[in-house]
């Protein structure tokens, strides 16, 4: 069987730091993170975590119809804005009709997509049925809001997509494994074009959960400070928000429209540790990496850098860097996560395209407030001060999940066919 060939046309990202990458670039070079001190402390008392990254005035677009947006909560919204925008930069985007162009219906895109969890508002109001027995505020579409698939559904409503929907709710690799899984469903010829990605909405909940695990920065006082992914002295991981949407599309059907191609999805690996629910693996986060390289068919020498997932959690950090250090050496490296804290199921998603732009930049953010790499760290060529200039065909991002979920994607430079 031929394999095809697979291509990014689009990309699309809502973030506390813009949605457009001039701005997001910007916002890296002032070496600025988007954290808050959120001030929860007065009615939430056994809460130590106070900090967050959310996105502050965000509004869905105004031309949307109640129809269209009844059935979304915050983070379904990001995602079909976010995919928009993709939708928009691939120039598969029919302004008259102001949705996707007829060339995508019909069966020929699918949608990849998904978030630790649907919108927990809703999830309130559910529980607030059962426990009280009344609640007005409960509706026919509340399920549709909290369901874990929701971002898949709604954006596949939304435009009117009836390609295959691959829902990847698995927390903090839920980006990353919608953009593999849509890569292999185009790469084995199953359909032409995919949107792929993932999105979260901030809540509180999310919150308490780290803070429970005592692994929640509890730095108040210091959020310019927060998360320190990597360092000696990091507190935890603050919680973000946001999504990023690709489209991925065979390349001969992007070559045939004119498409202007971003990059390459050149490997994709995938496995699960199997073995403790919060405690990541290093053996395991190093057999993905491999994966991705054996798909990929490169040598771990080929890889010009490699983002990554950078919780700013001790056991998180030690074993994915290890990891890495295992597989690559010392090959440079760095996570957005300090800018932007964790985006959940969304930062598969924005992290690979970050690392495509910054591919085709030939600029890399550094790993801001790491000032003293955690000796148990891996040897890596850690990314600091003001980012590094670094030409390379040929970058990696990396995403490890709760439940030993590990993902692994590598992007190849577009130079043409």
């Amino acid at each position: 069987m031929k394999v095809k060939r697979v291509v990014i046309t689009g990309a699309g990202g809502i973030t506390a730091l813009g949605r457009n990458w001039q701005d997001i670039k910007a916002a890296f070079q002032r070496k600025k993170n988007a954290v808050k001190f959120m001030g929860w402390d007065a009615k939430y008392r056994d809460l130590e975590s106070q900090l967050g990254a959310p996105i502050e005035n965000y509004q869905a677009p105004s031309e949307w119809s109640r129809k269209q947006k009844r059935s979304m909560g915050r983070v379904s919204a990001f995602c079909v804005d976010a995919a928009t925008d993709a939708l928009k930069m691939a120039n598969l985007w029919d302004y008259e009709k102001n949705n996707v162009l007829d060339t995508c219906l019909n069966g020929k895109m699918g949608v990849a997509s998904g978030s630790s969890i649907g919108s927990t508002p809703d999830i309130l109001e559910a529980a607030t049925l059962i426990k009280d027995g009344v609640n007005d505020k409960f509706n026919a579409n509340t399920y549709v809001r909290m369901m874990p698939h929701t971002t898949a559904a709604n954006m596949s409503i939304f435009f009117g997509l009836s390609g295959r929907i691959i829902p990847t709710s698995s927390a903090c690799s839920s980006g990353s494994q919608a953009i593999g899984y849509a890569y292999e469903a185009i790469k084995y010829g199953l359909i032409p074009m995919m949107l792929a990605g993932g999105g979260e909405e901030f809540c509180l909940s999310e919150i308490f959960v780290f803070d429970s695990l005592y692994a929640a920065s509890r730095d108040n006082d210091h959020p310019e400070l927060n998360p320190r992914p990597y360092d000696k002295n990091r507190d935890g991981l603050v919680i973000g928000e946001g999504a990023g949407i690709l489209v991925l599309e065979e390349l001969e059907h992007a070559l045939a429209r004119g498409a202007n191609i971003l990059a390459e999805v050149v490997g994709y690996g995938a496995n699960s540790d199997g073995t403790h629910i919060t405690r990541p693996s290093k053996d395991t986060m190093r057999e993905c990496i491999k994966l991705a390289l054996q798909d990929a068919q490169l040598d771990p020498k080929e890889i010009g850098y490699v983002d990554g997932h950078g919780t700013a959690t001790e056991s998180g950090d030690i074993a994915e860097t290890q990891a890495t250090a295992e597989v690559f050496g010392k090959v440079p490296f760095s996570s957005q996560k300090s800018y932007l804290g964790h985006t959940l199921g969304a930062c598969g998603a924005l992290e690979s395209w970050f690392a495509i732009e910054m591919m085709r930049d030939g600029w890399f953010a550094p790993t801001i407030n790491l000032e003293e790499v955690d000796e148990r760290c891996g040897e890596l060529d850690y990314i600091t001060g003001d980012g590094r200039n670094i030409e390379t065909d040929y970058v990696m991002n990396n995403n490890f999940a709760f439940g030993g979920v590990n993902s692994s994607l590598i992007f190849k430079r577009w130079r043409g066919v």
